[in-house]
C-alpha cells in the first residue's frame, strides 16, 4: 500500500498554539509534556514509551525524539497472514518488541500531521491498550519548533505483555465491509475524508499513491468531511469549538451511529480520533478497508459526484 500524500501547503510552518490543553489528557499530549519526560521515555522502566510512526518510515533516521521507537506501519502494523490489521497474538508481540507492558503509557507522534500515528491509536484502542495518547502536532511541529532530536536508534527492553486475547477487547470500533452493507439500509451516517475529487469519482487514489480501485465514487449517502479540516496547517487540532461546528456543519450529530473512512484506513483513523476521542461521540466505527476494499467489491452500490446527484 502507498499512504497519501498532503500538499505543499498542508506543510507550511506551524504558527498556532496547541488546543490539548482543552482536551482529555489522557488521548492528546502537547509536545512540551513529552519533552520534560524524555528521559522517562528512554529508560528501561516501562512506564512510559514514546513512538515514532510516519509515512515515510526513513524520516525516522534522519532524526527523531530521543527515547522514541521507531514504528514502520507497512511491516509493523499489518497481519503477516492476512492482508489487515494485527491479530491480537500479532500485536501482543508488536508491544513486547517496542518495550511496552500493560501499564505503560503509549505516546504516538508521526508525519503527515499524524496520520499513522491515528490509525495505530485505533489499533491500540481496538486491542484495549489501557493508556494510549497522541502528541499534539506530530514530527513536523516536534522538529519545526526546535525540540530535541537524534539518530540514535532506540533498543528497547525486553517485557513481557501477558496473555494476548482471544478476541479484541473493543471490536465496536470497527466496521467491516458486512456492517457497511447492513448500515446502507439504516439510519447511520458515512464520513468519507478523502479528497473532493476522489469522493465524487473523479480519481480513484491520490495522486503518488499505487493502489486505487476499480471504480470511483464514494458510499450512497456518505458526506465528505476532508480529513485535514480537522487540523491545522501546523498539524496541531483545531478547538473543540471548531471541530463541533465542522461536524454539526456537516450533518453529523454527537448521538449519530457514525462510520469513517477513506482508501487504505489512515486518514479515517484521524477522524475517528476526533469524534471519538476529543468531541466524544456515541458510536463511531472506523472502516479501515475503506475505498481499495469497497470500491473493488462487486455487487455493492457506489455513488459519484455530489451527495444531491450533482457534477
Amino acid at each position: 500500500m502507498t499512504p497519501d500524500t498532503p500538499t505543499d501547503d498542508e506543510r507550511r510552518t506551524p504558527t498556532d498554539a496547541s488546543e490539548s490543553d482543552r482536551y482529555p489528557t489522557d488521548v492528546l499530549v502537547e509536545p512540551d509534556w513529552v519533552a520534560a519526560r524524555l528521559d522517562r521515555f528512554g529508560a528501561d522502566a516501562p512506564d512510559l514509551r514514546l513512538l515514532e510512526v510516519d509515512v515515510n518510515a526513513s524520516f525516522y533516521e534522519e532524526g527523531h525524539a530521543p527515547g522514541a521507537v521507531g514504528v514502520d506501519w507497512r511491516t509493523d502494523l499489518r497481519s503477516a497472514e492476512a492482508h489487515d490489521i494485527l491479530s491480537p497474538a500479532e500485536m501482543t508481540a508488536f508491544l513486547e518488541s517496542c518495550g511496552i507492558a500493560e501499564e505503560t503509557t503509549v505516546v504516538i507522534y508521526g508525519d503527515n500531521r499524524n496520520w499513522f500515528a491515528a490509525h495505530l491509536y485505533w489499533q491500540l484502542a481496538r486491542y484495549g491498550h489501557p493508556d494510549v495518547r497522541i502528541m499534539d502536532g506530530g514530527r513536523e511541529y516536534w522538529v519545526e519548533h526546535g525540540y530535541p532530536t537524534t539518530t540514535e536508534p532506540v533498543d528497547p527492553p525486553a517485557v513481557t505483555y501477558g496473555d494476548a486475547p482471544d478476541a479484541p477487547p473493543r471490536p465496536e470500533v470497527r466496521a467491516d465491509r458486512t456492517d457497511v452493507r447492513a448500515a446502507l439500509d439504516g439510519d447511520t451516517e458515512f464520513v468519507d475524508v478523502r479528497l473532493p475529487e476522489e469522493y465524487r469519482g473523479e480519481i480513484t487514489k491520490p495522486p503518488g499513491s499505487d493502489e486505487g480501485a476499480m471504480r470511483g465514487g464514494h458510499v450512497p449517502g456518505a458526506t465528505n468531511v476532508f480529513w485535514a479540516e480537522n487540523v491545522r496547517p501546523s498539524g496541531l487540532f483545531k478547538s473543540p469549538e471548531e471541530l463541533a461546528d465542522l461536524y454539526a456543519s456537516r450533518g453529523i450529530a454527537p448521538d449519530d451511529d457514525v462510520i469513517v473512512y477513506c482508501r487504505i484506513g489512515e486518514r479515517s483513523s484521524l477522524a475517528w480520533f476526533v469524534l471519538e476521542e476529543l468531541l466524544g461521540y456515541d458510536r463511531v466505527r472506523h472502516y479501515d478497508g475503506s475505498w481499495t476494499e469497497w470500491g473493488n467489491m462487486i455487487g455493492v452500490p457506489i455513488e459519484v459526484g455530489e451527495p444531491d446527484g450533482g457534477d
